[in-house]
């Protein structure tokens, strides 16, 4: 997600600096411009405004605060904005450790996967001081197309997690759809139009059906990815004694095609599971 942002903002005659754990990733995008430092502690120094975009929570701290880190270089006034899908909790914490060091920070996790990163059409959901957000608004906008600010910081984790119930149990319908179709012997191509033109339609309907249809499981967001947003999920969810059973379920389900070597499949192989649970396989038939 972060090479295609990076590289469209460079388009956009931004001037980039990047950093990466592996630097060949650097170094690829030094090739179109960009230039790349040693270290966050050193990037810091160069730039007015921070974007991080890693894996998960200690990945974010890390790069923050560990050795070399963000917040040892930075200079009061400093903005970072954490579009990484972290915990809520984790980036609360995080905004009031770089607060005390005078650095402001947002949290705006997208939606859109790799393809909506490399088109420039990400969905951003900002949280943090509305003022920050106008500040990042000039590098935002060449990265997404809907970009909202809903609330303080950890909103912008909220709504990312909020999305991605959404998304799974959008995956969880279409995958149960194409097997009840596919068990009694209808036409799988036709079964997904019809339904994406009515009231059944959403977003996995019309995009991720028709890589299943076709045995196409190569990721634009991996399992693995979607089950740390989940377990993300869940953990919000225990701490407020929330109800979440959908959520609970497509998780157990993702546990079964992780053990089976599909953790790196895109998170529309849940069909999978659902599959070996009915004994079908839902694929169109050429």
């Amino acid at each position: 997600m972060g090479a295609p942002m990076a590289r469209n903002l460079l388009k956009a005659r931004f001037p980039v600096t990047v950093w990466n754990r592996t630097r060949a990733k650097a170094d690829a995008l030094a090739k179109e411009g960009a230039k790349v430092a040693p270290t966050p502690k050193a990037l810091a120094r160069e730039v007015d405004v921070v974007v991080t975009m890693v894996r998960d929570s200690p990945d974010v701290e890390a790069v923050l605060f560990g050795k070399d880190g963000v917040l040892e270089g930075a200079l009061p006034g400093l903005l970072v904005v954490d579009m990484s899908t972290i915990s809520p909790e984790v980036t609360r914490s995080i905004a009031e450790r770089a607060a005390a060091q005078g650095v402001h920070t947002i949290d705006a996790p997208v939606s859109g996967g790799e393809i909506g990163a490399i088109e420039a059409r990400l969905s951003i959901m900002v949280g943090g001081d509305a003022a920050d957000m106008e500040r990042a608004l000039p590098i935002l906008s060449v990265l997404g197309k809907t970009i909202v600010h809903v609330g303080p910081h950890g909103a912008g984790q909220v709504v990312k997690l909020a999305n991605q119930i959404a998304v799974v149990l959008n995956n969880l319908g279409v995958s149960e759809a194409l097997v009840f179709a596919a068990a009694h012997g209808i036409d799988l191509e036709k079964t997904r139009q019809v339904i994406a033109a009515g009231a059944g339609s959403s977003w996995a309907m019309q995009n991720y059906a028709p890589k299943i249809l076709a045995g196409d499981f190569r990721p634009g967001f991996m399992v693995d990815l979607q089950q740390k947003d989940l377990r993300l999920v869940l953990d919000a969810a225990f701490r407020l004694h929330l109800g979440l059973p959908g959520a609970a379920l497509t998780h157990e389900l993702y546990n079964g095609l992780q053990r089976d070597g599909g953790g790196r499949e895109g998170n529309h192989a849940l069909v999978k599971a659902i599959e070996t649970l009915s004994g079908v396989e839902a694929r169109q038939q050429r």
